[in-house]
């Protein structure tokens, strides 16, 4: 069977740092797996090479058959990957349902003939709903976390990107979310690559880890 995602030696340098090197693995349809390891192990500039913010030195990425590297972000997007990000990233001076709505523009969601309808179902899915008015500036930073991930499945991919999806959040915050990428995971189908420090949370919530030292590959199962 073809993997959904493949990597194969993906190295990244800059100038004199290499932040990945040779990394190789496979993430199948329907996985739930995580990528692990100490800051600076090169786990986020493996985010970004996998959606195109920056471009690898060497190697190959394959997605659903088709290679990405060269690929703009969009473009990623638009064949079915998306991502949240360590640091939120929603539209200032737009309200949520606003924020859901240009991700719903997507041309990958241009089968959705009404789009307010399919926002307001995302906000309710990610436990936002009710609140499709609330400005984004003041929101707290766990629905923040929440609003990111409607806005990531708008665009119906087929390979959800977590990076640090627990970073800044109480305990009594985690476990909601947790539940809600379980339920995603289950529910939706989808398949979920997820990065997190929180090792407790980490290893209940996924069925494959990948480890990653110093831009490198050192286990994976």
């Amino acid at each position: 069977m073809t993997a959904l995602l493949e990597l194969h030696d993906v190295t990244k340098r800059f100038g004199g740092l290499t932040a990945v090197k040779g990394v190789t693995f496979k993430l199948e349809k329907g996985e739930l797996t995580g990528i692990l390891g100490p800051n600076g192990a090169g786990k986020t500039t493996l985010f970004n090479l996998l959606t195109g913010f920056i471009a690898p030195t060497s190697g190959t990425i394959t997605f659903n058959g088709e290679q990405l590297r060269g690929l703009a972000p969009y473009k990623i997007v638009n064949r079915g990957m998306a991502r949240t990000f360590q640091l939120t990233r929603p539209f200032v001076g737009m309200n949520l349902l606003e924020n859901v709505l240009v991700a719903c523009m997507s041309p990958r969601a241009h089968d959705d003939k009404d789009k307010e309808e399919r926002a307001r179902h995302l906000l309710e899915q990610v436990g936002l709903g009710g609140r499709e008015a609330e400005p984004v500036e003041t929101l707290p930073y766990v629905d923040l976390r929440r609003l990111e991930i409607a806005r990531a499945l708008a665009t119906r991919p087929d390979v959800l990107l977590l990076d640090e999806p627990f970073a800044g959040l109480g305990s009594s915050e985690i476990e909601p979310l947790a539940h809600l990428i379980r339920r995603l995971h289950r529910e939706e189908h989808l398949t979920i690559l997820l990065i997190e420090h929180k090792l407790r949370e980490f290893m209940a919530l996924v069925s494959r880890v990948i480890a990653m030292n110093f831009g490198e590959v050192i286990a994976i199962g």
